[in-house]
This record gives C-alpha cells, structure tokens and sequence, in this order.
C-alpha cells in the first residue's frame, strides 16, 4: 500500500510540474521529449515517467511515437474542455485570456440551458434550485466565499443537468474550473455583489416558476456581469 502511494506521489509531482509547463507555452509546439529525460530530470522509474506521459496523451497536450520521442502538440490540439489543463491554464500567464474564452462559453451556453430547465425541471427540482439560491445568498451575505462557491458550483451544475440535454450537462466541469479559478485567483469580491446575488434569483424563481425567457435573460445578465469584471483586470 505505501509502495502504492509512493508510486501516485511521484507519478502526479511529474504531472504537477510538466503539465502547467506544457500548457502555459513554456515548451512550444513540436518540443521532444524521450522517457530517458523524464527519468532523469524527475528522478522516477521508466513506469512513472511513461504513467505521466499517458496523461498528457489522454489531453492531447503531447503525442507518442516509437523512435521519435514525445512531441507536444499545437494548442489547436489540446482538448480544452478537460477540467486538469484548465486549472493548469488559469494558474498560468494565459489566465485572463483563458477565463474570457471561458466567459463566453458560459455565455453561448448557460443562458439557453437554464431557457431549457425552466421548461423541463420536475416540481422537486424546481423546488430544490429555489433551495440552493437561498443558502448561497446566506452565505454570501455572511462573507463565507469557500461555502459560497460549492453552492455557486452546485446552483450552475444542476441548471445545466435540468436543461435536459446532455451536452450542456457535460460541461459542468467546465464551469466549476471557472468559478473556482475567479475564487482562487481573488477576481471574486469578498461579498459577492447585490446585484449578482439578484439575478441568481431571478434565474432560480424562473425556473421554479416556468419561465424560460425570464430565466434566460437573467443567466444572460449574470454572463455579462463577469465579463465586465474580467474587463476591470486587463
């Protein structure tokens, strides 16, 4: 068991640090790597060198070859939406740029996703949104940022699952990196704004109460809000 864990520390202290490398440019496209200079620079087995490898790979953040080495791939390549790599990209010098391509994700996608619960959430689940908005506005009242965000994850998630369509749903890995990268980073207030506390509620009475367009229009205005916020940083 301790060999195990041993096995798991040195394999992600690899990853911890060649992974943020990769996706922050600092090796740029077509950089080669060999499994012998992973040994060496990292001080770990062929086995934890090679385990690390197939997670990038898993990323599309390198690609493999027999004789030629581990090459990284074009960004253009990178599958982008992985929760990991975008946690890399926001600890990285490419933060506000990653947080706005986020920002207008979120916005090409939240606001049609909660338009589409608002007409397909069953009366418990229209109940239990209701639930959720009043705990975060508790908790944001009260200044309680780490409890406010698992709620602000959890209120955003489940819009995206009642939607009812599995794309949307799929995301929500995505969009908890976001809000919880804006946290970490200190691009949150420390009591988040009244009017973003207003519109949070706006979306959930719309859900609760069948209202798309209302619903939509009100996830819209919260998009436009972090827009205007990532704005104050450039």
């Amino acid at each position: 068991m301790a060999a195990d864990a041993d096995h798991r520390t040195l394999h992600n202290r690899v990853l911890a640090d060649l992974g943020p490398a990769i996706a922050a440019g600092e090796y740029a496209a077509g950089h080669v790597f060999t499994l012998e200079r992973l040994e060496r620079d990292y001080g770990v087995s062929r086995t934890v060198a090679r385990e690390a490898v197939r997670v990038l790979e898993s990323m599309r953040l390198v690609v493999s070859r027999p004789r030629t080495g581990i090459r990284v791939r074009p960004a253009q390549e990178w599958s982008v939406f992985d929760p990991q790599l975008i946690r890399w990209r926001l600890a990285g010098p490419g933060r506000n740029d990653q947080l706005r391509s986020l920002t207008e994700l979120r916005a090409a996608v939240e606001p049609p996703a909660a338009a589409a619960a608002a007409r397909r959430a069953e009366p418990a689940q229209r109940e239990h949104i209701v639930r959720i908005n009043e705990r975060m506005a508790a908790t944001g009242a009260a200044g309680d940022l780490e409890a406010f965000l698992l709620l602000d994850i959890e209120f955003h998630r489940l819009i995206l699952e009642l939607s009812g369509n599995e794309m949307f749903a799929g995301l929500s890995g995505v969009v908890a990196e976001v809000l919880t990268g804006r946290t970490e980073y200190d691009l949150m207030p420390h009591h988040p704004r009244p009017e973003a506390l207003r519109l949070h509620a706006h979306v959930a009475s719309a859900i609760h109460g069948g209202l798309p367009d209302v619903a939509e229009a009100a996830m819209r205005a919260i998009v436009d809000e972090v827009v205007d916020a990532l704005r104050s940083v450039d």
